[in-house]
């Protein structure tokens, strides 16, 4: 196994990694729209946190050699369904013509009062 970390991510919450990798895949810790910058929760509402954790997740695919290009799947937690369509919106930006198997799914709550959070599977090259 093999742990990879950047600064230009937010640091973990709790104990655990921004990614780790094993037998050539990749698999992310859910980001939140934390500016890794501030260590805050970016201000704008969903389109603006979303926007942030893809540019976290980005980050941290890089630390790995990897792209968005190299997802296979993602699990995105929202707090409100009604914001889907922004979702699919800015995730379409950040994906472009790449389609990866995805789960959405609302949730209570998010660590830091998070509007959205994300996590990815990818496979290295």
């Amino acid at each position: 196994m093999k742990f990879h970390h950047t600064d230009n991510a937010p640091l973990a919450i709790g104990p655990y990694s921004q990614a780790v990798s094993l037998d050539g895949w990749l698999y992310t810790s859910g980001q939140v729209a934390i500016d890794p910058a501030t260590g805050e929760l970016v201000a704008g509402g969903f389109a603006a946190q979303a926007r942030q954790v893809f540019e976290n997740l980005r980050q941290v695919l890089a630390s790995a050699g990897c792209t968005f290009h190299q997802v296979v799947k993602a699990t995105v937690y929202v707090v409100d369904l009604a914001d889907f369509p922004q979702l699919n919106a800015i995730y379409g930006e950040a994906m472009g013509p790449h389609r990866p198997a995805r789960s959405t799914v609302q949730v209570a709550a998010l660590p830091k009062g998070a509007l959205v959070e994300i996590d990815l599977i990818a496979r290295q090259s």
